[in-house]
């Protein structure tokens, strides 16, 4: 059955895990990065498990409120924890250092892993989409990844914002 899986999934969803697997990478390497770029993938990360939400589960009100609780709760998780500490404000170059860290890669394959598994799950049993228990379930995942993305967009900017607040450059 698995074979059978992998054999009908659309090549386009290959390529777009080796697209995702090289940004996943190319954040293991410190980098200097200015605050939009720095902040471009938590925005689109959260906005793409957002709109599988709504694209499947949308009769469920019950799994916007999931998700948005989710994101809410890993927000405010991954900021006690501290994430984004070690970032830093080079204020001479306007810009963020990032430093390197695999916990991006390990984001982007958990949400992808789990967006694949929910799209096979509903292409075997279309009647899922109905069932409340696995709309929850699906989009507690969604917006705990979501939340951890955003937590670490939300840190770039406070880093910046506390360094320079009168000049933040975009």
């Amino acid at each position: 059955m698995l074979i059978s899986i992998l054999q009908h999934t659309p090549h386009w969803v290959w390529w777009l895990l080796a697209a995702l697997v090289s940004v996943g990478v190319s954040q293991t390497h410190p980098r200097h990065r200015t605050l939009r770029a720095a902040t471009a993938i938590p925005i689109a990360m959260a906005a793409l498990s957002f709109y599988g939400v709504v694209s499947v589960f949308a009769a469920q009100s019950i799994a916007l409120v999931a998700w948005a609780a989710a994101v809410l709760a890993a927000v405010v998780i991954s900021h006690a924890a501290g994430v984004g500490s070690k970032v830093r404000w080079l204020a001479a170059e306007q810009r963020l250092l990032v430093p390197g860290s695999w916990v991006p890669l390990m984001l982007i394959l958990g949400l992808f892993i789990i967006k694949f598994g929910a799209n096979v799950a509903l292409a075997m049993h279309p009647d899922l989409s109905g069932d409340g228990l696995f709309a929850v379930s699906v989009s507690l995942a969604y917006g705990a990844f979501s939340g951890i993305f955003l937590a670490r967009g939300l840190a770039m900017w406070r880093v910046a914002r506390q360094a320079e607040p009168s000049s933040m450059a975009f």
